[in-house]
């Protein structure tokens, strides 16, 4: 029986291998994510996010990338020592995603109805007419009008709101314990993004699921997510509860990121009038100064140190163990983390 968290990952390296290096996209992630909570995972592009839930269900593409070591202990087991055969009863069963882009994790060449048909007659011992009433009780629950209808509908059919409901109902169809939802808004208009995710926090609630959110905008992990795990060039940079990151952030790079969501100025900064004679507020913007550094080629110490304005020389020189802090879940990867945010 599980006593610990639903899902627990330690010292995840993951590596992709080019013609003249080898990269570390992941290094030395370590998180947990407890049974029925939201644990969202937050950074720029190419910081590691989508690495870090591909080598979960160890989908990452061999070559180029391979997890070097660590463990992923989902409900007992270390996913990394299972036979492929036996990782293909975990996933879309006990652990599904959400792909970022569904157009591109749908097959264009078959109908939606199919396509969640299969995914539960790979995990179910049922009988294709029962798969097919689950599929449409599935585009029902995830609020698609004319389920029966739409089930016979290929992807190019529907919209990108309808083709992400399906994508959720595939994801959920065999009941899964623990969903990863990779970017599961993107390109979405702002209503429909709303609408996407409160449908998962319903079904969540209802079948008693944990979550790992992936995204890169703060306000959708405010609203939704009660743990948060920054992430930057491939490591775990600061873990907090939401409330206590929002409130006072643990590290400049989390820093950077709360300030950068746009902000508006105050009545005082509005523009001129527009056609309408209402007064267009102005919004404040603040970016993170720099790049992010080439992981082929990182400098010792910090990996923040070059875009950091509270760098000192030991940042150059040593970098620093994601510390715990202040209990309640707290940590940052920070020599300073104590001054961050005053």
């Amino acid at each position: 029986m599980t006593t610990g968290p639903l899902l627990s990952v330690r010292d995840l390296v993951t590596t992709f291998r080019t013609d003249r290096s080898s990269v570390r996209a992941v290094d030395g992630v370590s998180f947990d994510i407890p049974l029925g909570a939201t644990v969202g995972l937050v950074g720029e592009s190419g910081c590691g996010k989508s690495v870090t839930s591909l080598s979960i269900l160890r989908l990452v593409p061999d070559p180029p990338g391979r997890i070097d070591s660590g463990t992923i202990t989902f409900r007992d087991r270390d996913l990394l020592a299972l036979s492929e055969r036996e990782m293909r009863g975990v996933r879309g069963d006990q652990i599904s995603m959400i792909f970022q882009e569904p157009m591109t994790s749908l097959n264009p060449v078959y109908t939606v109805g199919s396509q969640i048909v299969e995914a539960i007659r790979l995990h179910r011992s049922v009988s294709r007419s029962a798969a097919h009433d689950r599929a449409v009780q599935m585009l029902k629950l995830v609020g698609i009008p004319g389920a029966e209808d739409m089930s016979r509908a290929y992807p190019h059919e529907l919209s990108g709101g309808m083709r992400q409901r399906v994508m959720i109902a595939m994801a959920l169809s065999c009941e899964p314990k623990r969903l990863i939802a990779d970017e599961p808004t993107t390109a979405l208009d702002v209503t429909i993004q709303a609408q996407i995710l409160e449908l998962l926090r319903k079904l969540q609630s209802e079948m008693g699921m944990s979550v790992l959110l992936i995204t890169h905008d703060l306000g959708i992990v405010a609203e939704y997510a009660s743990q948060v795990l920054v992430m930057y060039a491939g490591k775990i940079v600061e873990s907090a509860p939401v409330d206590d990151l929002f409130a006072r952030p643990r590290h400049p790079y989390t820093l950077g990121l709360v300030e950068s969501v746009p902000k508006p100025r105050g009545e005082a900064a509005s523009e001129p009038p527009g056609p309408g004679g209402k007064a267009k507020k102005r919004v404040r913007l603040r970016a993170i100064e720099g790049m992010v550094p080439d992981l082929a080629h990182l400098p010792p110490g910090c990996r923040f140190q070059d875009r950091c304005p509270m760098m000192i020389d030991k940042c150059a020189s040593e970098e620093p163990e994601l510390i715990p802090l202040d209990g309640g879940g707290r940590a940052s990867r920070c020599w300073r983390a104590d001054e961050v945010g005053r």
